[in-house]
This record gives structure tokens, C-alpha cells and sequence, in this order.
């Protein structure tokens, strides 16, 4: 039956036409922006699980760049303990020099004396972003390691990295961990020795006699052997850091990776179905123009 008032052909087409151009605005919006999903309305379930591995993405990635930054820090520490350990040994030479029959022991002291200086000197300057952990400021350190998503039904949390600080020099900073005057470098008694040496204030009378110079050796040993096993302590933990860097890295990769095939618009395909789409849509076109003839059609029968 053909009918003046409705043309079923025509909207057959119409439809067909809107539908055609409906994917081809979807697949020109996944073009533009490069996404397949880009919000809640295109896959809600989808969306919501890549947004929350782009937030735990965020915070690895703050805390890859913190763990570089305690990498610095230990790294500067271990630097200032080998260093210590350098001047120690410099220090050991003076003091046996002295015991050998007329040495100048005041030029030794004054030579002692800088040697001193150079060692607080050491420790001052081991500060990284604010940070000393040789000189007594702070008990211990917890370098952010890793992050754990509770996902809001359990706790989320951050992992640490824990380094107990031993202080060379004590009374760093505003509230000090340590006291002065209770350092490595400052109280170092070894077995047998009397009295305790104070490497960061040594002077002639440090070598006035040979059971003071006797004192100073033992001391200096025992000074070195303690800074050896904090040097040891700060590498294994620079290296524990080190390693959970480079994992925190490749678990970032991977979020990233895990994201772009959720949501990423694979443009190869895309480009390939724009292409049908538009062709559709002319033929549509094409084909509704073709349905709405049908009424000048039947115009010609009347004629």
C-alpha cells in the first residue's frame, strides 16, 4: 500500500541513518581524544577500574620520586661515614708518630686539631633535603617504600624501609635524638683503654704520654670498627631502597600498561571503522533521498 501520509521506507532509512550516525560520532570522539572510554556514560564498570589503578598510580609514582630522594640521602651518609673512616686512619698515623722518641708533639696536636675540625666538618655537611642521619638529629628513619589500596573497606597504608640512626656527632638539630657529647666520634672507649677519646676535639694533650697515646689508638679502633658496621648498616638499607625503586618503577609500567588497554582507543581500527561509518552514512543518505521519491511517485498517477 502506498500512502501519502507515511512512507515506511523513509523512516526505515531515517533510522538506519541515525543509528550510522550515532557510532560515527562515538568513533570520531575516540579519534579526537585517543580513548575508547573516556567517561563513566561510555562503560561505567570499566571507567571506575581504571580510575581507581590512575590514583594508585599517582601515589607510586610520588613515592618512586621519594625513594629517590632517600637513595640521595643514604648515599651521602654512607659517603661522610668512609670519609670519617679516612680521617680516623689520618688520625691513628698522627698519634703513632708522636710515641716515636722527640717528636714534636705540638705540631702533631695542631695537626690533630684539624683533623678534629675535618671531621665535624664531615658531618655538618651530610644533609640531604634537610636531613642529617649522622649527626644526631633523629633516632631512626622510615623511608616510604611501597603503598597498599584498602579501597576504602580495609585501611590503606604506606610501607616503610626502617634505618635505625646511630649519631657520629650528637645534638643535631632543633630537639636533638642524641645528646652532645655522646657520639661515635665523640665517646669511643675501646676494651682496656681508661678514658674515652673525643676524636671532634683532639689537641696535644690527646698524645702527651704514651698510655695517652695508648688510649687514643685503642679508641680510634674502636671508633672505626663502629662506623664500619654503620657504613654496612646504611649500604644494605641504600640497597633494599635501590631495589624497591626499581620495582615500585616496574609496577608503575605496569599500572600504566593496565590502564591503556582499558580505556585506550586502539586508532588502527578506529581509523578503519570511520572510514566504513562514513561510507554508511553517504549511502544513507543516498538510500533516504531514494524513500522520499516514492510520494513524487505517486504524484505521477494523478497527472
Amino acid at each position: 500500500m502506498s500512502s501519502i501520509l507515511t512512507n515506511p521506507s523513509a523512516i526505515t532509512a531515517l533510522q538506519s541513518l541515525r543509528a550510522t550516525q550515532h557510532a560515527l560520532a562515538n568513533t570520531q570522539k575516540e579519534v579526537s581524544t585517543g580513548l575508547k572510554i573516556s567517561s563513566a556514560a561510555d562503560n561505567a564498570s570499566t571507567w571506575s577500574i581504571a580510575e581507581t589503578m590512575k590514583s594508585d598510580q599517582g601515589v607510586l609514582s610520588t613515592i618512586g620520586d621519594s625513594m629517590t630522594v632517600s637513595s640521595s640521602l643514604l648515599n651521602i651518609a654512607q659517603t661522610a661515614v668512609t670519609n670519617a673512616i679516612s680521617v680516623l686512619n689520618n688520625i691513628k698515623s698522627a698519634v703513632a708518630q708522636a710515641a716515636q722518641p722527640g717528636a714534636d708533639t705540638a705540631k702533631i696536636g695542631t695537626s690533630l686539631t684539624g683533623l678534629s675540625n675535618q671531621l665535624k666538618s664531615i658531618v655538618a655537611s651530610a644533609s640531604f633535603n634537610g636531613l642529617n642521619i649522622l649527626d644526631g638529629s633523629q633516632s631512626s628513619f622510615a623511608f616510604i617504600a611501597s603503598y597498599t589500596d584498602g579501597g576504602g573497606s580495609t585501611a590503606s597504608a604506606l610501607n616503610t624501609i626502617n634505618l635505625t640512626a646511630t649519631a657520629l656527632i650528637g645534638g643535631g638539630g632543633a630537639s636533638p635524638a642524641v645528646a652532645a657529647g655522646s657520639g661515635i666520634l665523640e665517646a669511643a672507649q675501646g676494651t682496656g683503654a681508661t678514658a674515652a677519646t673525643d676524636f671532634t676535639n683532639l689537641s696535644a694533650t690527646d698524645v702527651a704520654s704514651n698510655a695517652v697515646i695508648t688510649d687514643s689508638l685503642t679508641n680510634a679502633d674502636k671508633a672505626i670498627s663502629d662506623l664500619t658496621k654503620y657504613a654496612a648498616q646504611i649500604g644494605a638499607t641504600q640497597t633494599t631502597v635501590t631495589g624497591q625503586a626499581a620495582f615500585v618503577k616496574t609496577l608503575n609500567e605496569a599500572l600504566t600498561n593496565g590502564v591503556s588497554s582499558l580505556v585506550d582507543a586502539d586508532m588502527n581500527e578506529a581509523s578503519t571503522r570511520l572510514q566504513a561509518l562514513q561510507t554508511q552514512q553517504q549511502l544513507g543518505v543516498q538510500s533516504l533521498s531514494i524513500a522520499n521519491q516514492n510520494s513524487q511517485i505517486i504524484l505521477k498517477l494523478f497527472q
